[in-house]
């Protein structure tokens, strides 16, 4: 009897942590901040460094404004966008890029005649088949 009344107890005293526990959320929000300042655009990846001109492809630029990329990205639904990953820190790019905050300078734009790109990708951090 002993041992009933102790597995008793203990039922009761599950269910009484059970009842008071809080429950989860459902969404989970995270405020990401400001989008990097960089003359030529980020890289849509974590830690989100600023890029070196001709990484992005003109379609990236509206006027001398960076459509944006990451949680950042301000561009139209279905977009796509040519880049040459050769750039690309996790492709071996150890070159150049500008600091954060840095100015563009114009001799440096470049334009669709010149651009080599390799990888199209949507803003978002994803390849996608494109028009590279």
């Amino acid at each position: 009897m002993r041992g009933f009344t102790f597995l008793v107890l203990a039922a009761v005293a599950v269910m009484g942590f059970t009842a008071t526990a809080p429950r989860a959320q459902a969404q989970v929000s995270v405020d990401v901040g400001v989008a990097p300042d960089c003359p030529y655009g980020y890289y849509d990846v974590a830690p989100y460094a600023c890029a070196p001109t001709g990484y992005y492809g003109p379609e990236w630029f509206n006027g001398d404004g960076f459509i944006g990329a990451g949680p950042w990205f301000h561009g139209a639904d279905g977009f796509q966008g040519n880049v040459n990953n050769r750039l690309h820190p996790e492709h071996g790019y150890k070159g150049p890029a500008p600091k954060r905050g840095e100015k563009a300078e114009p001799s440096k734009r470049i334009d669709s005649a010149h651009f080599q790109g390799n990888e199209a990708r949507d803003g978002r951090g994803h390849v996608v088949e494109g028009k590279h």
